[in-house]
């Protein structure tokens, strides 16, 4: 399975404003910025989200985006379905046509594969990710390097 990059910005779009969960609204350009990630993939992404009810926006002076549900209630599945991303490993996608119309020897074995990963990532919650201790020590790193921009990353206390 390769998880497209529309699945990778939109798990780490979540992830940061994870990391902003109990603060304040984020915008997209500090998301743009810290995470490196373009400001009109993020708006795309945003409006995916929104509609799968993941985030929430906030409009005005010191607006921007606040996660829809409690980090502990948002899979990283959720989100990976939400920006329509498959956790498939199968070139057919459930269909059994994999092989000129039919299912192929290693069909079953894929799609298997593919439920174990979905169940995986439905298992990790964004705020059971973001206070992994390698991940703590990623987002103290992005803090002390957007020192330009208003914008620090703040741990989710449990």
């Amino acid at each position: 399975m390769k998880l497209s990059t529309k699945g990778r910005y939109a798990v780490t779009a979540m992830l940061d404003l994870a990391i902003n969960a109990k603060t304040t609204p984020v915008t997209l350009s500090d998301i743009s910025v810290c995470q490196d990630i373009s400001l009109s993939y993020l708006e795309q992404l945003m409006s995916m989200l929104r509609k799968h009810h993941l985030v929430k926006g906030m409009r005005g002076p010191g607006g921007g985006y606040l996660l829809a549900r409690d980090p502990s209630e948002i899979s990283i599945a959720d989100i990976i379905t939400a920006v329509d991303e498959k956790v498939a490993i199968t070139r057919c996608t459930k269909t059994a046509n994999c092989q000129a119309g039919e299912q192929c020897l290693t069909h079953d074995l894929w799609d298997e594969l593919s439920k174990e990963l979905y169940q995986f990532l439905s298992t990790i919650s964004l705020d059971k990710y973001v206070n992994r201790p390698d991940v703590q020590d990623v987002i103290q790193r992005q803090a002390r390097n957007n020192k330009t921009i208003n914008y620090v990353p703040h741990h989710i206390a449990h």
